[in-house]
């Protein structure tokens, strides 16, 4: 609980990867990569219930090993690569509501390939939207390339442009833009459950370093993953 709010977090993780089969069972520096943020989930003591989202047996069995809850297994319809995560989102919120009774007042999502974020990363997000009234909150690291600069779009005729246009001649000079990294996202839960969306008017951003910011999505971001962990334990 945090401001007399309560918190619930949802790890969304899915048995299916085609960019990295197998992806979030899979071993990263000798653990599972999804029990990483297990592990933050249960360090974060602001929040009061964390549950599991998942179509996999045997990710619900590694949750339940780790202590945290899988109070269903996610249906088949929702387990595509074509469904949008809040969608997982509002189906768990909703099974949770049916379970309690009553709603939580914040929603966490924590994705599972996100290892080297820290509990203080999710803590900082919370207290942007339960302290400091933000509609959502979200982290994210500055990003290595800018649309206004060396970004380019093809369009159906083959002709290319940049994504954004602007008067810049050094890429110093462009507006900074920033990449949501997939780490923390957090929600008054009503605001989620109206507005279904991540990028809001009153969003607020958590910085995060890209040493932090790993999101694995394929085996060139596994072992940068597993080259930073193993460094920040040596």
């Amino acid at each position: 609980m945090i401001a007399d709010k309560r918190v619930l977090c949802i790890i969304p993780v899915r048995g299916g990867s085609k960019g990295l089969p197998g992806k979030n069972a899979r071993l990263l520096a000798g653990r599972p990569l999804v029990s990483y943020t297990f592990d933050h989930a249960k360090a974060c003591h602001e929040i009061d219930r964390t549950i599991v989202s998942t179509d996999d047996a045997e990710l619900a069995r590694l949750a339940r090993e780790a202590g945290i809850g899988v109070p269903f297994l996610r249906p088949a319809a929702l387990a595509g690569d074509d469904v949008g995560t809040v969608d997982v989102l509002l189906h768990a919120m909703e099974a949770v509501r049916t379970e309690e009774g009553v709603p939580y007042d914040i929603v966490v999502l924590l994705h599972a390939t996100a290892p080297l974020r820290t509990p203080e990363d999710v803590r900082a997000c919370l207290r942007l939207v339960a302290e400091e009234g933000a509609e959502n909150a979200f982290s994210v690291c500055e990003s290595q390339r800018n649309p206004y600069f060396n970004m380019v779009e093809v369009d159906g005729a083959g002709h290319v442009s940049l994504c954004k246009e602007g008067p810049f001649i050094a890429r110093q000079e462009a507006p900074r833009v920033y990449e949501l990294n997939s780490a923390v996202y957090v929600w008054p839960w009503h605001v989620l459950a109206c507005n279904r969306a991540v990028v809001l008017p009153g969003s607020r951003l958590h910085f995060m370093p890209k040493e932090r910011s790993v999101d694995v999505d394929d085996a060139m971001d596994f072992l940068i993953a597993e080259c930073l962990l193993r460094a920040s334990a040596g």
